[in-house]
Formats: C-alpha cells, sequence, structure tokens
C-alpha cells in the first residue's frame, strides 16, 4: 500500500494535542476589521478545540498525526 497523504490545508490550520483533541485558530479575525467592535475581536484571540463531532473529519485529514 502506498503512504496515505495529509491534506496540507488541514495540516497548516490544525495541531493535534498529545491527549489526542484537535486545537484551532478562530475564524474571522483577517480582514475586515475596522467593522468589527473591539469585544468582539479581543473575543477571537486565542486558540479553540474543534468540536468533537468534526474531530474524526480532521483526524482523517491528518493521518500520521
Amino acid at each position: 500500500m502506498p503512504k496515505m497523504k495529509t491534506k496540507s490545508g488541514a495540516a497548516k490550520r490544525f495541531r493535534v494535542r498529545a491527549n489526542g483533541s484537535i486545537k484551532r485558530a478562530k475564524a474571522f479575525k483577517r480582514h475586515i476589521l475596522t467593522k468589527k467592535t473591539t469585544k468582539n475581536k479581543r473575543q477571537l484571540r486565542g486558540i479553540v478545540t474543534v468540536h468533537p463531532s468534526d474531530a474524526a473529519a480532521v483526524h482523517s485529514m491528518l493521518p500520521y498525526a
């Protein structure tokens, strides 16, 4: 069998933690920031865990992570 390929887009967006959960950055913080409130932009900082219903799909995109 040939090696399975990692989805490069997923590899750039997700990291698998030691306990198996997947971390990701929050969306909507790249551009058009002038119309967003300071509170909204502040709450978009940081890292969150991928929702459990999406975790299986992300794991399949990252076969060696």
